[in-house]
């Protein structure tokens, strides 16, 4: 029985690296698919040199030095330019390592270059580095190297990923300003109540007169952080971080999470149209590129980026291998909305899937960056009103008791 290292991706779009034992590498590979796991890369356990240490070094490698999505949307970009010059592919390859500032990036360029140059088909070769190029990009690679219309599928592929990228930075930079306000109001809270309230209510207290409600749950909060703070915060770290440890870890999790996401209000609203803008434009793409619509339908669940949906567009892949429709399963769950399902229905029936499909991502696009403006616009005015009445509070608790004893006097 001889041994194999492989990686491969699980249905839950995971990467996994292991050993195996079968008597042969068609018989692991056989093993593997039973499993339901998507070969990336297989080989002899011989040829892997300390293998453990090899996982370590890569683990540690993937956090210092990861690939980021700007990195690769300028490589595609800069590719794409290359081969429209009619420059080699091995050459652009070439080209691209010493134009790469990712260090770890220019290495993995570095190692498919030499792939290629020893005639290895590209989208093979990048297939080796699953954790860098997503399935999507792979797929769409192969499909441009089989209609001999590589350059075409680069510019595409470098607009499309540059799209996904500027959405996920708009999202992300909408949280950012609130979070880093929400999170120093938080501190400061935190430091005024362990340090400067106790000063000045010890005069309060010293004083004898009944104190107001506001104050005396001041007092407390005060006592209570100064005593057992600390123990709040860890707690709540470790909770944070075994939350987020079974998120990542187990689907049912990450599940009730990605569902609890699509309940929220007004953000609710907006990731489905994220959600559903990001399903469209992948399945477009994928379809119009000849892909067939039950491997599109595969790829596009692991791109979708939530739980929820990828359990629905499995659901669809499903119907669609037994003859059945995508729009048929989408009506049956309320996170599609009825505009989806519609102009899908109308797609399949027509026959232009594909084309529709691109329409309803244009409009999902552009009425995610509207609300996104708007949200923008609406965030400064709340937090200014949130904050204003945290220190409308504060300093009620600490002026009213100081105004009633004056009074006494």
């Amino acid at each position: 029985m001889a041994k194999f290292q492989y990686t491969a991706r699980t249905q839950e779009g995971k990467i996994e690296s292991n050993i195996i034992d079968a008597p042969s590498i068609e018989a692991a590979i056989s093993i593997l698919q039973n499993q339901r796991l998507i070969i990336t890369d297989i080989k002899p356990f011989s040829e892997a040199k300390e293998f453990a240490l090899d996982i370590l070094v890569g683990r540690l490698l993937a956090i210092f030095n990861r690939v980021k999505q700007e990195e690769i949307v300028l490589f595609t970009k800069q590719l794409a330019v290359l081969i429209q010059a009619k420059v080699p592919l091995v050459q652009s390859l070439r080209v691209m390592v010493k134009q790469v500032k990712n260090p770890q990036f220019s290495k993995i360029i570095g190692s498919i270059a030499d792939d290629v140059d020893a005639g290895m088909i590209f989208s093979r070769a990048l297939a080796k580095y699953p954790k860098v190029f997503s399935n999507f990009f792979i797929q769409m690679i192969r499909s441009g190297e089989i209609s001999g219309r590589l350059e075409e599928t680069l510019t595409y592929l470098s607009e499309y990923i540059n799209r996904q990228y500027l959405l996920n930075s708009k999202v992300k930079g909408a949280m950012i300003y609130p979070a880093f306000i929400v999170a120093t109001f938080i501190m400061v809270g935190a430091a005024m109540l362990i340090w400067v309230v106790p000063s000045l209510t010890s005069i309060l207290t010293e004083s004898g007169q009944k104190l107001p409600f506001v104050t005396r749950l001041l007092i407390g909060s005060s006592n209570f952080m100064k005593s057992w703070g600390w123990l709040l915060f860890i707690i709540l770290f470790i909770a944070i971080y075994f939350i987020a440890a079974a998120i990542r870890k187990s689907f049912e999790w990450r599940y009730a999470y990605d569902g609890l996401k699509l309940r929220l209000p007004i953000f609710g609203d907006l990731l489905k149209k994220i959600y559903l803008a990001r399903f469209s434009e992948t399945l477009s793409t994928l379809s119009s590129a000849g892909i067939a619509i039950s491997q599109s339908l595969e790829i596009t669940a692991e791109v979708v980026g939530n739980a929820v949906y990828r359990r629905i567009i499995i659901e669809a892949n499903e119907a669609v291998r037994k003859g059945s429709n995508i729009s048929a399963v989408f009506a049956r769950h309320p996170e599609i909305l009825p505009m989806v399902t519609q102009m899908v229905y109308i797609g399949e029936q027509t026959g232009k899937l594909d084309t529709i499909l691109k329409q309803v991502a244009v409009f999902f696009t552009e009425e995610v960056n509207r609300a996104f403006d708007n949200l923008v616009n609406l965030i400064e005015p709340i937090l200014i009103v949130v904050l204003g009445v945290g220190v409308g509070i504060l300093v009620a608790a600490i002026l009213l008791p100081i105004y009633n004893l004056v009074n006494t006097f």
